[in-house]
């Protein structure tokens, strides 16, 4: 997807109870490797991806830890790796995006395994799907996770409506129950009232489809499979928002995108939970329209990261006790309520800050669609190489948005660069 949480929460104010948020460190040279000092603990974390309440409150919890809570601004994973190259102010504690932890799984001896630290005793707790994203080939575990991003449809119960679809959540959850049925309703919608276009962007739509599977475009054997009919089928499902005009081809986060919201031209969005805090930010004017259904196929999974234990850790068994705390159930819930960071521990949805009515959504409570859709998330693998190569589709998927590729055209050229890509990156 095109947005995150980032987009509209501010940076974090500084801790609670003697702790600080401070810039990332600019000391990225060369250097020998070396384990920290003890008497701190250095945390790295990106802009809103730690709730600042829990946090606080994490660092009063632990007074002899000397946390140290650092916000890293920009490309977080190229400065942390940039940081591992130097050797030198590696952080005890780092966040791991979801969609850079692939990329990480190969470089695993640069961690802890949590399971040597005790992670047995704890994992239970969460999603066995999103404990997998963070675990070797060879099981060695990389963090714990801080959070998911479970999938919905976001639609405008009014539009819906006046143009003759189905506007109860339960309604639209049986009748539009899958992407044939969606797009047919775009059809209906369409001819009802022009300006209304259901999918936002057939580019989003397509990246979503993919991740409902478990199957991306290499396998566990590192051989090539972006040319299976798993992706071929989102291609064409893609490719009919395009071709049936449906396709609204407007970008999260454009001024054009957050008028649309407003306006009813951008009637309905799939998208991750924290997709609520952007949606709250840019559609004031039409709080209240706005309903939750289950996505059609089933839930896909956009976003949701982890913490792990760095080895130049100077105390790697008080680090662990840190991210077990911080990360716990309660702590998750309240970091839901706090920052709209979905928890990744399904203990945290029983919990009385997950369960209150939304009036944004017209009184409906969202763990009621998010929870079940967090819970039925397949198990996917992906490879460390899976993102280079669904950036060719999606370049190719917009040469045919706008019109200068059929959409035969824009698979063969897709599938042809992804292979090229593919064999430089070692896949078979």
């Amino acid at each position: 997807m095109t947005l995150s949480r980032r987009t509209f929460i501010g940076a974090m104010a500084a801790v609670l109870g003697g702790g600080s948020l401070v810039g990332c460190s600019s000391s990225m040279g060369g250097g020998t490797t070396q384990k920290n000092a003890t008497g701190s603990l250095a945390l790295w974390c990106w802009p809103g991806g730690l709730s600042k309440t829990v946090l606080g409150e994490t660092v009063q919890h632990f007074p002899d830890a000397g946390i140290k809570a650092s916000e890293i601004g920009g490309d977080f994973k190229q400065k942390l790796i940039t940081t591992f190259s130097g050797g030198t102010n590696i952080p005890d504690i780092t966040g791991l995006k979801g969609e850079d932890i692939a990329a990480f799984l190969p470089q695993a001896e640069r961690f802890v395994d949590l399971n040597t630290l005790g992670a047995g005793d704890v994992i239970g707790n969460y999603l066995e799907w999103k404990v997998k994203q963070a675990t070797t080939l060879d099981g060695k575990l990389l963090g714990l996770p801080i959070d998911i991003g479970p999938t919905a449809l976001f639609y405008r119960e009014d539009v819906f409506a006046k143009g003759g679809l189905p506007s109860d959540p339960a309604k639209v959850a049986a009748e539009l129950g899958t992407w044939e049925d969606y797009l047919a309703a775009g059809l209906e919608l369409k001819k009802a009232n022009p300006k209304a276009l259901i999918v936002s962007d057939a580019a989003d739509l397509y990246s979503l489809i993919v991740g409902q599977g478990k199957d991306r475009y290499i396998d566990k054997d590192n051989k090539f499979i972006g040319d299976g009919d798993h992706i071929k089928r989102a291609w064409d499902l893609a490719t009919k928002a395009i071709t049936t005009k449906v396709d609204a081809r407007t970008a999260g986060g454009s001024p054009d995108w957050n008028a649309g919201l407003d306006q009813g031209t951008v009637p309905s969005i799939i998208g991750a939970a924290w997709l609520s805090l952007d949606l709250k930010a840019a559609a004031k004017t039409s709080a209240g329209k706005w309903r939750l259904a289950a996505t059609p196929d089933g839930p896909a999974n956009y976003g949701g990261s982890f913490l792990a234990i760095t080895k130049q850790a100077a105390d790697p068994a008080k680090a662990f006790e840190v991210i077990k705390y911080l990360l716990s159930p309660d702590n998750q819930a309240k970091a839901y309520a706090d920052a709209t960071i979905f928890p990744a521990a399904p203990a945290a949805y029983e919990k009385a800050q997950l369960k209150a009515a939304d009036p944004f959504f017209g009184g409906q409570v969202p763990i009621e669609v998010f929870g079940p859709a967090a819970k039925d998330i397949p198990v996917a693998y992906e490879a460390p190489a899976d993102a280079a190569l669904a950036a060719a589709y999606g370049d190719a998927l917009k040469t045919v948005q706008v019109g200068k590729k059929t959409p035969d055209q824009g698979w063969q050229e897709a599938v042809a660069k992804a292979k090229q890509i593919a064999k430089r990156q070692g896949v078979q």
